[in-house]
């Protein structure tokens, strides 16, 4: 019975950090935070990264090697209908559904790489991945329709926000956090990145979730915009 009752709490938490909770019940954002620490990583595992620069309205990390496992590339025109379609291969995946058959531990952020359409009513594409425990990153388990993402070692330029993800409000905080690093080294640095075909080049933005649907204060939501410069 608790093991019943652990895959549904598992399963709720997945669930709303890729649906985004209930928009009818709960504010869909608030004003944009700077530097708090997520706290759900004070519970269960997330990327370790260091702050090097706080700015205006964002700041920029870098992240060491992760591993993240990433379904294949989704065409929707709805970030909340993309991750609800990944949610059902992901937590497969953790539960046992990959050809190690292991169970994998939950953690966080759960983030969706996103590369919009030219206009409103055209497909967008949405990579959802899941962070694998530093435990298993040596030998991540392969899944069929899921694969395996070594990033390398990162920049990230991050704003942080509140409330709960939604179709209308991470097109604004993406363009936010762009506005707010106009004119900096840190912009410039994002851009060759992209024009290089280096980190950051696949998407236009990642959105990062970390709280379960049952936390309705002190929620950390993140836009990123990964890239590469010499140290």
């Amino acid at each position: 019975m608790e093991l019943a009752s652990l895959s549904f709490l598992k399963l709720s938490f997945l669930l709303s950090l890729l649906s985004g909770g209930s928009d009818l019940l709960h504010p869909i954002s608030e004003p944009g935070l700077l530097g708090k620490f997520p706290p759900t990583c004070n519970r269960i595992e997330c990327p370790n990264y260091e702050v090097v620069h706080a700015g205006n309205g964002y700041e920029i990390r870098r992240y060491d090697t992760t591993v993240w496992i990433s379904t294949e590339p989704i065409q929707d025109i709805s970030l909340k209908d993309a991750t609800r379609t990944a949610f059902f291969q992901l937590f497969a995946y953790i539960q046992g559904k990959n050809e190690y058959h292991q169970k994998i531990e939950m953690t966080a952020p759960v983030i969706s790489q996103v590369s919009p359409s030219d206009g409103p009513l055209c497909e967008s594409s949405f990579t959802v991945s899941f962070y694998v425990p530093k435990k298993n990153q040596p030998d991540p388990a392969p899944a069929e329709n899921l694969h395996i993402q070594k990033w390398t070692p990162r920049y990230v330029a991050v704003r942080q926000f509140s409330g709960f993800v939604s179709d209308y409000n991470v097109g604004e905080e993406a363009a936010a956090l762009s506005a707010s690093l106009e004119g900096t080294a840190w912009a410039n640095a994002i851009e060759k990145s992209k024009e290089d075909g280096g980190v950051g080049a696949d998407s236009a933005y990642t959105v990062a979730q970390y709280n379960s649907p049952f936390e309705f204060i002190g929620r950390v939501n993140e836009i990123w915009l990964p890239f590469q410069m010499d140290d």
